[in-house]
């Protein structure tokens, strides 16, 4: 398990949270194949690393589909995660995401609502414009940042956290993510990743009532590599 913990990228830890930047491919909740998962390699950091005794306390409120990356938040007491389970409910928690897609949308900005159902045999989601039985809402904005080599890079703030909620809706209007055969996507990635990644979360610290923002930047590896890390870093965020 310590080997594996080398490629783990902590990104903000204090005694109430911790947060890391999941590599594509790592789960965040089992699964039939029985891989290791990402809420037991952070205990085993935080047990190594503080030296704990017995079992650590990790609690999971949000989760990223196994093949994307990006700022995964845990919480580390039970008061936290009371609370950032509570802000989740209420929407107050900002994502944004880079999504990398490919045509380019007919807009340079847009907002998106679909109404989206869970196949749970199959794991996928079906998009409709109107509400049926059983469907639920799905609301983001997206803007346009970069186009280079049939590649387009979106900016993507979610404000519901639907299932496959980016990747479907974005095919719905005719732009898959990279590599997303699911969602009709024209070419695999390796390992059968995507290109979608969490870039930053944030919200109110569910402890020290301070404002927090916590980053990570996406592989430095293809699709990603296509744009300059600079073009990552200066992406203004706020699109609502």
């Amino acid at each position: 398990m310590l080997d594996k913990l080398k490629g783990l990228q902590v990104i903000y830890e204090d005694n109430h949270i911790i947060a890391v930047n999941k590599p594509n491919g790592v789960l965040v909740q089992g699964d039939k194949s029985g891989d290791d998962i990402l809420p037991d390699l952070v205990k085993e950091y935080i047990k190594h690393r503080y030296q704990k005794p017995g079992d650590v306390f990790l609690g999971t409120f949000h989760r990223l589909d196994r093949p994307v990356s990006g700022v995964v938040v845990f919480a580390r007491t039970t008061k936290a995660l009371i609370r950032l389970n509570e802000m989740m409910r209420n929407r107050e928690i900002q994502k944004t995401y880079f999504a990398l897609v490919f045509p380019r949308p007919s807009e340079l900005k847009g907002h998106l609502i679909h109404h989206i159902l869970k196949n749970e045999e199959k794991n996928t989601v079906r998009v409709f414009a109107k509400p049926k039985p059983d469907t639920k809402e799905a609301e983001l904005f997206f803007r346009v940042e970069a186009e280079l080599d049939a590649k387009v890079l979106l900016v993507v703030n979610p404000t519901t956290g639907r299932p496959h909620q980016i990747r479907a809706q974005l095919s719905k209007i005719g732009c898959p993510i990279l590599g997303d055969l699911k969602y009709g996507a024209s070419y695999p990635l390796l390992n059968n990743n995507i290109g979608l990644h969490c870039y930053e979360m944030k919200f109110l610290h569910p402890v020290k009532k301070e404002m927090i923002s916590i980053k990570a930047l996406p592989p430095k590896s293809f699709p990603w590599n296509t744009f300059d890390v600079s073009t990552y870093k200066n992406v203004n965020t706020d699109i609502i």
